[in-house]
């Protein structure tokens, strides 16, 4: 090698080796290396991607870690002032949690379920208790709260095997019918590639039986032996395979039962409601389909229904028939059919809820006489209850709701065999409570509300406006506030949304918003296009070609609150994360002035080079949401819009932006590429911080407390940008 080449070689290894952060300040935010990277699209489109290099799949590139250390070093000299102020909200928000709580039992083949959690501990036991004369779910629950687990059958203690670990989480647990054996899904890292295990419940033996690269989603057939489950693509981690494992037998044996070769499909597998059937279904943005096999002998899996272009549904069995929801024949906003057990395409179906275009339908419940129906009308949800056999006419009602704007929907109803309907209700002042209504008599009982230490719903005010769209729509929004609040434009306000994915934000407690109301503040949620409040089209207009009405949506919004006075025009925060930080991204760039500050968690703001990589997880999936840009109409749409190529040389608003280096939904470097190429552009003097959570994935870090202390983090940094006081009233 001649001696230029041989230095080039050098000053190339020790270029990928570190970071040049060009600081001579510490305190300054780290500058980290361009490099010059073009990314093409396959019709002839080019673009510079500077940062480009910061992508490392392995996650093992010492160039890239220490530039996201150097971040984070970064984000502990900012915070460092305001750490006083972090465990104050820290404080607050763990001290309104009951520690050691539970939940809501229910009954399931003899024995009643429930998750409950001890004090100090991060993590939850699941439980069960053998049903018996005298035993309920409320005196199950008076016990837990007592401390008395006598006759308690732990199923995982949760802390114990996440001892020792950085990440941990449980993401599906399965018994067989016969009660003796559990099989559960375990992450060690957050990237949600799951490993099985195996435990007999009688002994506690763990069995040597392990499966690693699949999905949180188990399935026992009847005969206590076989587990279906699905099995990931280990790069895109696409669901692309259903296996069966015989609990014994080597897992390289396990055999192949459905591979689905369209990579635009999520997949996964349950049990009909009669659980007379194994069903594995698949969904892209607009297609559906079902195949099912009897659990008791699973041989083939027949097709309910072949796919098509634009027809959705899901099915469920119970009374002899199947009940399907479906947006077949134009409607919209779904119906109801149904079909014979023996079904296998739509000519069979029989209409029996009809569609309206007023109301949305959003799931069903079979229950033995009577059927309970989801559905979404201005924006809020009811539950709907038909008595009656499925596909008969009878008489109607709906569960009343307590309040303006709320949040209502079913909780566990494991038996169809019962009078009694559990579902859930919230809204922003009314912690989660969980009813029992006895759709025979009327009698409504509260079974529970979660316990909100120190906490008064009394000295609180939620309500529900309207605020107008640059098009003339009408878009929803919730809010809370604190008693004596003054509408006198003086307030700081967080506005939040989501936004995407027909993915509807309802008006639902937060405890750790109270810590912002008792400091003044007002909270809101955006109810955007985007989203499914208002039913379908709701959705269909903001995506694709629509995807910007989410955008101006929020900002029209929050232009609507200030001027109505609910906000000072300078005192104004936004909060999204994963699509809703494409959200955050996305108005930062439009309407930068409207916002103080702005906070975004794990962002997917890298759109088109991410939606032109099919190895990307969830790319493939996602063309009917966003596009896809190797079609030049697609592409120069989501370029027009998409935050990390539209940041430009202006002023931009104080931004905390929250990552996972395990991130598998949306990767690392998206956030990191766009806080890189913000801090080149930023014309103003905000402040920017960029927090990786160098252990966890897309949900954060695991525990039920160390979450609380990532969001009081970033809670201190927008108070102390808005010049909220630190003391909260009392």
């Amino acid at each position: 090698m001649k001696p230029s080449l041989l230095l080039a070689a050098l000053l190339m290894s020790l270029s990928t080796a570190a970071p040049n952060v060009a600081s001579a300040d510490p305190a300054a935010p780290p500058d980290v290396d361009q490099r010059p990277h073009v990314v093409k699209a396959p019709h002839g489109a080019e673009r510079q991607d500077e940062y480009y290099w910061l992508r490392d799949d392995e996650r093992e590139d010492k160039a890239m870690l220490a530039y996201l250390q150097a971040e984070n070093a970064y984000a502990d000299k900012v915070m460092a002032p305001l750490k006083p102020l972090e465990d104050t909200l820290y404080e607050e928000i763990v001290g309104r949690i009951k520690q050691d709580d539970s939940s809501v039992p229910y009954r399931k083949h003899g024995w009643w379920y429930y998750t409950r959690f001890a004090t100090g501990q991060d993590y939850p036991v699941y439980g069960r208790r053998r049903d018996a004369g005298g035993i309920d779910a409320l005196s199950i629950q008076k016990a837990n709260d007592g401390g008395v687990f006598a006759g308690e059958q732990v199923l995982l203690d949760v802390n114990a095997l996440a001892a020792g670990k950085d990440y941990y989480n449980v993401g599906d647990w399965e018994v067989t019918r016969d009660d003796k054996v559990l099989a559960y899904a375990e992450d060690l890292n957050g990237r949600r590639q799951y490993t099985v295990r195996f435990r007999n419940l009688e002994t506690g033996e763990l069995y040597p039986d392990e499966i690693k690269g699949v999905s949180a989603n188990l399935v026992w057939a009847d005969d206590n032996r076989t587990l279906f489950y699905v099995e990931n693509d280990p790069e895109t981690l696409l669901t692309v395979r259903v296996k069966k494992h015989v609990l014994g037998t080597p897992v390289a044996d396990d055999v192949l039962v459905y591979e689905e070769h369209d990579d635009s499909f999520y997949m996964g597998i349950g049990k009909t409601r009669d659980e007379q059937f194994i069903c594995i279904g698949v969904q892209s943005t607009v297609s559906s389909e079902l195949r099912c096999t009897p659990a008791a002998a699973p041989g083939e899996f027949a097709v309910l229904a072949p796919r098509e272009r634009d027809v959705e549904y899901e099915a469920d069995h119970h009374d002899g028939r199947w009940v399907i929801v479906t947006n077949a024949d134009g409607a919209k906003n779904f119906k109801v059919v149904t079909a014979p057990t023996g079904s296998t395409s739509r000519k069979d179906w029989k209409d029996w809820i009809a569609h309206r275009d007023d109301v949305f339908i959003d799931g069903i419940e079979l229950f033995d006489g009577f059927t309970v129906i989801g559905e979404r009308s201005e924006g809020l949800e009811r539950l709907r209850i038909v008595r009656g056999a499925p596909g008969q006419a009878g008489e109607e009602e709906y569960v009343k709701a307590d309040e303006p704007a709320y949040s209502m929907g079913l909780a566990a109803n494991a038996e169809p065999d019962t009078a009694l309907v559990r579902y859930e209700y919230t809204s922003m002042t009314t912690p989660g409570t969980v009813y029992e209504l006895n759709v025979r008599t009327g009698e409504r009982r509260l079974l529970k509300r979660d316990p909100v230490i120190g906490y008064d719903p009394d000295q609180y005010v939620t309500e529900r406006l309207w605020a107008t769209a640059r098009d003339g729509t009408r878009v929803p929004v919730s809010l809370v506030y604190r008693k004596g609040f003054q509408r006198d434009g003086s307030a700081a306000l967080l506005q939040y949304a989501y936004g995407s994915y027909g993915s509807s934000t309802d008006p639902g407690f937060n405890s750790t918003v109270v810590s912002l109301l008792d400091r003044g503040m007002v909270y809101a949620i955006a109810h955007i296009r985007g989203g499914q409040e208002m039913g379908r089209a709701w959705y269909d207009d903001g995506k694709l070609f629509n995807k910007k009405n989410t955008f101006t949506d929020f900002i029209d919004v929050t232009r609507f609150l200030v001027e109505h006075k609910y906000a000072a025009p300078d005192r104004v925060a936004a909060y999204g994360g994963s699509a809703g930080g494409l959200l955050m991204g996305a108005i930062a760039n439009m309407a930068p002035d409207t916002y103080h500050v702005i906070l975004s968690q794990v962002p997917f703001v890298d759109v088109v080079t991410t939606m032109l990589d099919p190895s990307i997880p969830l790319t493939t999936n996602e063309y009917d949401e966003w596009g896809n840009p190797e079609q030049k109409d697609y592409y120069d749409y989501m370029l027009s819009y998409s935050p990390y190529d539209n940041l430009k040389a202006q002023a931009y608003p104080a931004m905390f932006v929250g990552t996972g280096l395990w991130d598998s939904q949306v990767q690392y470097w998206e956030p990191a590429k766009y806080v890189a190429r913000l801090r080149d552009l930023d014309t103003s003097d905000n402040t920017v911080v960029f927090r990786t959570n160098m252990e966890a994935g897309h949900g954060g870090k695991s525990g039920r407390f160390r979450r609380y202390r990532e969001r009081a983090e970033m809670y201190a940094f927008m108070l102390d940008q808005l010049g909220v006081k630190a003391e909260a009233a009392r």
